[in-house]
C-alpha cells in the first residue's frame, strides 16, 4: 500500500481530532446532552470536572486495552455510589471512550497494518474473543450469577503480579522473535479468555481487555496489535452489556456520564497517537504500569 493510499484510508476515519466536521459535531452533541439533561443547568455544571476523569481513564484504557473502569470504579466508590451505580456508570462512560479508541485503532489497522505479517491474526482474534466474551457476559446477566466476594481483590492481585512480571521480562529476559501465527492452543485459550473475561466484565465493567492483552503479549504477539485487539473487544463488550444497565436495571448516573462520556471519547481517540510514539519496550512498561495501578487501586479497596 503506497503512502497516498495510506493517507486516504486514515482520512476516512470519521472521528479524527484534526477533522473540523467531527469537532463541530462533537461540540454540538455535547451541548445537546447538557441541554437535554433533566437536572437544572447550574447543578449539571457541578459535574464538569468528571470530564477530566473521562479523558484520563480513556487514555489509559485505549492505550492498554485494559478498560477504563479501574479509574472510574474507585472514583465512584469514593463518591459513595452504590456498586450497581458505579458499574453501570462505568459501562456507559466506556461506551464513549472504548468506542473512540476502537474506531481509531480500526482505521489505523486499515491504513497501515492490513498487509503486515505481525497483524495477520488481528480480525480473527477480535472475532473469537468478542463472540465468546458476549456469551460469557450475557450468561451472567441471564442467570443472575453474583460475583464472588473476593473477585475484585483476586483480580487486582492478578493484575499486580502480571505488572511486576512484565517489568521483569522487559529488563531481564531477552525478547525472542515476535509471533504472527495463531495455533489451535491460541484459539482455545482466547475462547476461554472470552468466556471468563466476559463474566468478569459483567461483574466489574473491566476484565476481558486486560486478559486478552496480557495473553497476547506473553505469547509474543506484536504489542500494538495486542492493545488494538483488546480495545476493540472491550468496546464490543461494553456495548453488548449497556442494555442491562439502561433497560433492565436503570442504574446509570447520567449527570456524570454527560461530562465523563464525551471526555472519554476524546481520550480514546488520542490514546492511539500516544501508543504510536512509544517503542515496544516503552509500551510494555506503560502497560505494566497500568496493571500495577489496577492492582494497587483494587487492593486498596
Amino acid at each position: 500500500m503506497n503512502e497516498q493510499s495510506t493517507l486516504q484510508l486514515a482520512n476516512q476515519n470519521p472521528i479524527r481530532l484534526t477533522s473540523w466536521k467531527f469537532i463541530s459535531a462533537f461540540v454540538l452533541g455535547w451541548a445537546l446532552l447538557i441541554a437535554l439533561s433533566p437536572v437544572p443547568f447550574l447543578q449539571t455544571l457541578e459535574y464538569a470536572l468528571f470530564s477530566f476523569l473521562g479523558v484520563l481513564g480513556a487514555i489509559f484504557a485505549s492505550s492498554t486495552g485494559a478498560g477504563g473502569g479501574v479509574v472510574f470504579i474507585p472514583a465512584f466508590n469514593e463518591l459513595n455510589f452504590s456498586e450497581q451505580q458505579a458499574i453501570a456508570t462505568s459501562f456507559a462512560i466506556q461506551c464513549f471512550g472504548m468506542t473512540g479508541g476502537a474506531i481509531t485503532w480500526w482505521y489505523h489497522y486499515r491504513a497501515e497494518k492490513t498487509e503486515l505479517r505481525l497483524w495477520q491474526g488481528f480480525k480473527r482474534i477480535i472475532s473469537v474473543c468478542a463472540i465468546s466474551g458476549i456469551i460469557g457476559l450475557w450468561f451472567v446477566y441471564g442467570t443472575h450469577i453474583q460475583a464472588p466476594s473476593t473477585l475484585h481483590q483476586s483480580f487486582s492481585l492478578f493484575s499486580l503480579i502480571l505488572g511486576f512480571f512484565i517489568v521483569i521480562t522487559v529488563f531481564f529476559v531477552k525478547s525472542p522473535r515476535e509471533r504472527s501465527q495463531l495455533y489451535v492452543l491460541d484459539y482455545i485459550t482466547i475462547i476461554l479468555i472470552g468466556l471468563f473475561g466476559g463474566a468478569i466484565t459483567a461483574w466489574l465493567s473491566v476484565g476481558i481487555g486486560e486478559l486478552l492483552a496480557v495473553y497476547l503479549i506473553l505469547r509474543r504477539f506484536d504489542i500494538s496489535m495486542a492493545v488494538a485487539a483488546a480495545v476493540i473487544v472491550s468496546a464490543l463488550l461494553v456495548w453488548a452489556g449497556i442494555g442491562q444497565h439502561t433497560l433492565v436495571s436503570y442504574q446509570v448516573y447520567w449527570q456524570v456520564v454527560i461530562f465523563a462520556g464525551p471526555g472519554a471519547l476524546l481520550g480514546g481517540i488520542f490514546a492511539k497517537t500516544l501508543v504510536t510514539y512509544l517503542s515496544a519496550t516503552r509500551l510494555k512498561l506503560f502497560f505494566a504500569f497500568w496493571l500495577l495501578v489496577i492492582g494497587l487501586a483494587g487492593i486498596k479497596l
